[in-house]
This record gives C-alpha cells, structure tokens and sequence, in this order.
C-alpha cells in the first residue's frame, strides 16, 4: 500500500484568528492526556479555503520557565501532531465537519519525545470518539 499523505503541517492548517481562539477557549470542551491538556470545539462548516483542523500549542511561562524549554516541548508536541494527524483528518473529512484544537502542556518538567507521541496518539484517537 502506497502512502499519498503529507506529513506536514502548513498555515492553513494552524488556529491565527483571534475570534477562532476566543471562541475555542469560551465554548470548547477539554479533557487531559497526560502531559497535554486538549481543548476542541466542532464547528459544522468548515471554510472551503481552510484545513479540517485548526491546531494551535501552547507551553505556558508558569510551568516552564525558560524558553528554550518552551520552545523545545512545543517542537516536540508539533511533531507528534504532524505524524498522526492523519486519522483524524480523514474521519472530519468523510464526516464534512471542521474541528479547532489547542494542546495545552500542564506537566512542570520535559518529557522525551516517545511520552509525547505516547500522549498524542491517546489525545487523538479520543478526539475521534467525542469530536462528533
């Protein structure tokens, strides 16, 4: 089996709107994938120019206090996204729905990348079941 899918993750694809982000962060439902925080909000028609998913990630100043650190766990959290997204993709897409995401990291130390995609994995196979 030959596989077509890109694995990047382009502009379109990011959450840039403020309206999008306040919008996310006053209506959407959130649950806890250890170490990541992740807050969705299904939206029924999804611009024609856009991605299904608008993704954003966050590494807050109080948890993590230098920003190499903050920059380093979201590199890492980024790059789980962008190697498994892929199912979730697919199924909004069958489903024509749009989802916008934030992933929250709520842990105080860094874990190695394997713990991420761990979480990642878990994040987005349990966005598939309540996304819709």
């Amino acid at each position: 089996m030959v596989n077509n899918q890109r694995y990047s993750l382009s502009r379109k694809e990011r959450l840039r709107l403020k309206r999008h982000t306040d919008l996310l962060f006053a209506k959407g439902k959130s649950f806890v994938a250890f170490p990541l925080r992740v807050i969705y909000l299904p939206i029924e028609e999804p611009a024609p120019a856009s991605a299904p998913v608008a993704v954003m990630v966050c590494v807050p100043k109080k948890k993590i206090k230098r920003a190499v650190g903050r920059n380093y766990i979201k590199r890492q959290m980024r790059e789980a996204y962008r190697m498994n997204k892929h199912e979730l993709i697919d199924a909004l897409v069958e489903t024509n729905k749009a989802l916008l995401l934030a992933f929250l990291y709520v842990d105080k130390v860094i874990h190695p990348s394997s713990d991420m995609e761990k979480a990642m994995t878990k994040a987005l196979k349990t966005l598939r079941s309540k996304a819709w």
